[in-house]
């Protein structure tokens, strides 16, 4: 995935998850604590910082937080 396609999925949806190879789970990407640069991303955590490379990001989907946005309710 390269970072015009990952920023733009960010802005539009406003937050994403993200599958990273170097991670076991999915990291969530918020607008106000993600900054994409042009090989890496780095993510602002409570506790610190978390940094890496475009080309580790495997997929990214669109978060959601409740089952209306599903249409399941």
């Amino acid at each position: 995935m390269d970072a015009t396609t990952l920023q733009a999925r960010l802005e539009e949806a406003g937050e994403l998850m993200v599958a990273v190879a170097e991670f076991d789970q999915p990291l969530e990407l918020h607008l106000h604590d993600a900054e994409i640069g042009e090989e890496t991303v780095s993510l602002q955590l409570s506790d610190g910082e978390i940094e890496f490379d475009i080309d580790e990001v495997t997929g990214a989907w669109k978060h959601t937080h409740s089952l209306a946005e599903y249409q399941l309710e």
